[in-house]
């Protein structure tokens, strides 16, 4: 349906800009208009990236740098958290929102989402017409809130579980920073050595002899950097292609099965991922329990964003445990994937009948280690880049100076 821009005054005078969706120029007028809004302009939102023709064509180079983050996501929900608790009417909230929304792919999204309300759909139904913005986690706990009557606290825990995952992500983020500037820096300047220094030395070298007499590792150097200077665009070309071999290997049942199974083994990284599984459906599956969700709606919806398939089965057999009136813990400890206090911790909360309780406390105390792990492994990164980096330097100036030193002492 299009979108269309207007400007125009509400019913106490004030200016009134935004975006509203409609099949014509007449209709959003008319949808103004009920809403108490004095349309002046309306116009339609094309959504393409040119506007005119020849030499007076406009680029809006900004419509391919705009996304919709999930900081933005996270804030969006923490203020309609707070509108929400204010009493303020959905439709007036939603409006707050678009009005001071500065990114026009998230303003035009709320819009909809304004229009579908003021029509009479849920608010999660609105939602869930979005999925690239709003995900099944986020439209099945909004419906949960609207059926008990708590949107307003199922909003703010959806903020915070928001936050948390952004701030993670950030963490990791910016420690990773540094070894790939690092890792660049020397690149570039192993690639200078390569095309601005080795040809005159090379020169240099055959002059006073052939180059099978010079040392092996200024052999060794002299091979990568032919290779890297005549045959560079190889590399890329076939990174790109074993990218593209390995999503293809990956997206088959067989293959998503080993990636995920090597994840969770691989020595070192192995734990990690194990950890931020486990945070992640505890975390997931206790928000979801607080905030009214059945537990077999709940299963299926971390079954989904766990991100794991082994896992996965797990929670998989998890849900047919409970459908022939037995408990998680049995299938969660037959699986073997999830740690031994996990499997504790459940089995303690369903006996007294504190679940979610003991899942919150299980996922506060992994979420801690995932935080520490991931800061004592990414601190050793910006060290571990100078090392290799240094070495790779330190390599090509010593075969650069090998032969050097020969030469110095066979002219004296």
């Amino acid at each position: 349906m299009p979108v269309f821009e207007y400007k125009g005054f509400d019913g106490g005078g004030a200016a009134a800009a935004g975006v509203i969706e409609a099949d014509t120029a007449k209709i959003a007028r008319g949808r103004l208009r009920r809403q108490g809004v004095f349309p002046t302009e309306v116009k339609e939102q094309t959504g393409k990236a040119t506007e005119g023709s020849g030499l007076n064509m406009e680029i809006d180079v900004a419509q391919y740098l705009e996304f919709i983050t999930a900081r933005d996501v996270a804030n969006t929900t923490k203020q309609l958290a707070v509108l929400i608790g204010a009493s303020v009417p959905m439709s007036e909230a939603l409006s707050a929102l678009v009005d001071q929304t500065e990114k026009n792919k998230l303003k035009i999204v709320l819009s909809r989402v304004r229009e579908r309300v003021n029509e009479g759909v849920p608010l999660a139904d609105a939602l869930s017409e979005h999925p690239k913005v709003f995900d099944t986690l986020f439209v099945s706990m909004v419906r949960a809130g609207e059926r008990t009557g708590a949107l307003a606290e199922v909003l703010n825990r959806l903020s915070k579980f928001a936050d948390a995952s952004v701030k993670l992500q950030g963490q990791v983020v910016s420690a990773l920073a540094y070894p790939i500037l690092m890792s660049i820096v020397g690149l570039l300047m192993i690639v200078g050595i390569f095309v601005g220094v080795m040809p005159q030395m090379r020169t240099m070298f055959k002059a006073f002899g052939s180059e099978d007499e010079l040392p092996l590792v200024t052999q060794i150097v002299f091979f990568f950097g032919d290779t890297l200077v005549g045959y560079g665009w190889i590399f890329p070309v076939l990174a790109v292609g074993g990218y593209w071999m390995f999503r293809r290997w990956v997206a088959t049942q067989a293959g998503r099965e080993r990636w995920d199974n090597l994840k969770l083994t691989v020595p070192a990284v192995g734990k990690l991922n194990r950890q931020v599984a486990v945070s992640r459906f505890c975390r997931t599956l206790g928000t979801l329990l607080v905030s009214g969700v059945p537990i077999l709606s709940a299963l299926a919806i971390v079954r989904d964003v766990v991100g794991n398939v082994i896992i996965a089965e797990a929670i998989t057999a998890a849900s047919v445990n409970i459908q022939e009136g037995q408990g998680i813990g049995r299938p969660l400890e037959e699986s073997g994937q999830f740690p031994p206090m996990v499997v504790h911790m459940v089995r303690v909360g369903e006996r007294t009948g504190e679940l979610e309780r003991m899942l919150n406390l299980v996922a506060d105390a992994y979420e801690e280690e995932v935080e520490n792990t991931v800061k004592a492994v990414t601190s050793l990164l910006g060290p571990l880049a100078i090392m290799v980096m240094g070495g790779v330097v330190f390599f090509v100036a010593l075969g650069m100076l090998l032969p050097m030193q020969e030469l110095s002492n066979a002219i004296r």
